[in-house]
């Protein structure tokens, strides 16, 4: 084949992969994750070799300090570990391999968070609709409250039975009722 052919397939192969990368850091969106981090993401799961800080850098085009703010976001939830290799001094990252694992942790922490947060929540306006159920004398009011408080206990059902799918998640038993899909 000439070397024309060559570069021009290399070519196409480079925009095919860039064009999913564009599409994994769209995706990431759905996470809470930034575009640009969804790309250094892409760029470390299609990287041959783990990569330090300075070639994340020269590949993405972004400062030293995007990158080692932006490996550190995928290392809290778990898609970027680092690596070691003999004779290289400076930290190296590549991608978690397991998309499944990377999902159940990413949604486990995002959902689990905010879930308790709403839980705490609605027990505070509880307590505190309870307080002023006892103080008045209005009995409208006092009907007002009484439903209310029937919508944050079902609130309170959904959010402990959302905790519950939850640890399901987190603890890859989901993979019982969903296995994953094998190749």
């Amino acid at each position: 084949m000439p070397e024309e052919n060559q570069g021009k397939d290399w070519e196409q192969y480079e925009e095919t992969i860039e064009k999913f990368i564009q599409v994994i850091a769209k995706n990431m969106n759905l996470y809470g994750i930034t575009s640009s981090v969804g790309r250094l993401y892409g760029t470390l799961y299609f990287a041959d070799q783990p990569m330090t800080l300075d070639d994340m850098r020269d590949a993405l085009e972004m400062s030293k300090t995007s990158m080692s703010t932006g490996v550190r976001a995928l290392s809290d939830m778990k898609m970027v570990e680092p690596t070691y290799k003999k004779g290289i001094r400076k930290d190296l990252y590549q991608s978690e391999e397991d998309w499944y694992k990377s999902f159940t942790s990413l949604f486990a922490n995002r959902w689990r968070k905010q879930t308790e947060s709403n839980i705490e929540e609605a027990n505070e306006a509880i307590e505190e609709l309870e307080i002023i159920q006892q103080k008045t004398d209005d009995p409208e009011l006092k009907d007002k409250i009484n439903s209310d408080i029937e919508r944050l206990r079902y609130a309170k059902d959904y959010y402990d039975w959302l905790m519950k799918f939850i640890r399901v998640v987190e603890s890859g038993e989901i993979f019982n009722y969903i296995p994953k899909n094998e190749n």
